[in-house]
């Protein structure tokens, strides 16, 4: 089965098809970083939302990018890994003009009004008002560039094409080069993603770019005012050996914005609820137990510090643990039992996600047994968030005399409430754990199932595992 082919935006029929037509409607010439400037004030004068999708950033990392855009300054932003700096360049393309004329045919996408090469000035010159336009959609303004070792001076800036050399052309002359994709994002946003992983003298090929805006190619310099927002992402510079950002280029952009993992509780669970692709229903309660323990991952000493711990472990945790539930689901008996994530099935995240985490030096082969104590470190942190001041002696009783109760991976939830029976205090229980009035008996479960573990953390039952991979809560005695 073959992806689906993207589908290019369509400019509607009633925009300017001439230059005659395009200065009869009034149009002006502005430049990119005016262009942000301006829609982001109209956005900010009407209340409009300016950076759709973007979690966690509103006090703090917004407001900066706002005053380089303000500015029109080129920025970098610096942060670790998985703090979304990605996310937050590809929505700066929202900020553009939905349509926007070029010269029709144009490979840097010159503005009609404002033509850049030789051949384009001498084609405006002599079609005049008969000039055909067409209009860019702002979705193909925006260029981006993972920054590698390999990556060459030709593939960002561009290099003599020796075809048209041979086709008598001479070297000086523009038409000889194929550009490379930041003057092919001209009048636009480019991003460099990772840049200290660009080898040292291809970031020097940036620099004209940034201050002069212009651009060299093969030893001669190609006099080109690019208009362009440059955009770069980066890795604390301690954060490993692959590189740096050469002093002269980190000068030259304009402002330097540090990024950050959500700062409370409450901003990394909106994250998840934003993000994670759910196969299932995970009660708010695990995923509160994932957001701690993703924050409780990130601050252990024995994780490297300098690597961070990517929003993305807790998104991957939230659908690995629905996916779970949704195999209990497939594998008990048909129809019989609704797909509902319990604490439990927590557990699997941390073999799964292990590889998501660098540890310290010094804790190899100590990784799952870490991630375990964290999770069940943020399993009592949650309980007791949740549920302190309850009375849960009805839970307690519920094991006395050597009775125990058996849950698991594939207990169905009928089986599991059979056990129970009606216990006092349970429906506060559901009720502080969001589950509603009338919980389905899948819920109820997974809500039998959160204080079980809960009580177990703190001391008041015990746990134990039995041959068959079933999980028993009894008697501490």
């Amino acid at each position: 089965m073959t992806a689906p082919t993207p589908v290019t935006p369509v400019p509607p029929a009633d925009l300017p098809a001439t230059l005659g037509a395009l200065r009869a409607a009034g149009h002006r010439y502005r430049t990119v970083k005016q262009e942000l400037r301006d829609n982001l004030l109209a956005r900010m004068r009407s209340g409009a939302d300016r950076f759709p999708g973007i979690v966690g950033y509103d006090d703090t990392v917004l407001p900066e990018v706002e005053r380089a855009l303000l500015a029109g300054h080129d920025m970098v932003l610096l942060g670790e890994r998985g703090q979304g700096k990605t996310r937050l360049i590809r929505s700066l393309a929202g900020l553009l003009d939905e349509w926007t004329p070029v010269i029709a045919g144009s490979v840097l996408n010159e503005h009609p009004l404002h033509p850049l090469t030789p051949a384009s000035r001498a084609l405006v010159t002599e079609a005049a008002d008969d000039l055909p336009v067409a209009w860019l959609h702002r979705s193909m303004r925006y260029g981006e560039k993972l920054a590698t070792p390999d990556t060459s001076v030709g593939d960002l800036i561009g290099d003599v094409d020796p075809i048209r050399i041979a086709q008598g052309r001479t070297l000086g002359d523009p038409e000889t080069i194929h550009f490379g994709l930041v003057p092919r994002t001209n009048r636009g946003i480019f991003a460099v993603n990772e840049l200290p992983d660009l080898a040292e003298r291809i970031q020097v090929a940036l620099l004209n770019v940034l201050e002069e805006r212009d651009i060299q190619v093969r030893g001669y310099q190609l006099r080109l005012p690019l208009d362009l927002f440059l955009v770069a992402s980066a890795n604390p510079d301690d954060y490993t050996n692959r590189g740096r950002i050469i002093t002269p280029l980190k000068d030259r952009f304009g402002a330097e914005v540090r990024t950050h993992y959500p700062l409370d509780l409450e901003l990394e669970l909106d994250l998840i609820r934003q993000e994670a692709d759910l196969v299932a229903e995970v009660p708010g309660h695990v995923l509160e137990v994932l957001a701690r323990f993703a924050r409780a991952v990130r601050e252990s000493p024995s994780v490297d510090p300098r690597s961070g711990v990517s929003a993305r472990f807790a998104i991957a945790a939230a659908e690995t643990v629905a996916a779970a539930a949704l195999r209990r689901s497939g594998l008990l008996a048909a129809g019989s039992e609704a797909a509902v994530a319990r604490v439990g099935d927590a557990v699997s995240v941390t073999s799964t996600l292990r590889g998501k985490v660098e540890f310290e030096s010094g804790e190899e082969g100590r990784e799952v047994e870490i991630l375990g104590h964290l999770l069940r470190t943020a399993t009592a942190e949650t309980f007791r968030a949740r549920l302190a001041g309850l009375d849960l002696s009805g839970f307690t009783a519920l094991v006395e005399d050597g009775k125990a109760i058996e849950t698991g991976e594939l207990v169905g939830s009928a089986e599991l409430l059979g056990q129970v029976g009606t216990v006092p205090g349970l429906a506060k229980v559901l009720d502080r754990l969001g589950l509603g009035d009338a919980p389905s008996p899948e819920q109820a479960a997974a809500g039998v199932e959160f204080v079980l573990e809960g009580l177990h953390l703190t001391r008041r039952l015990g746990k134990d595992v039995t041959d068959s991979g079933r999980t028993r809560y009894g008697d501490r005695s």
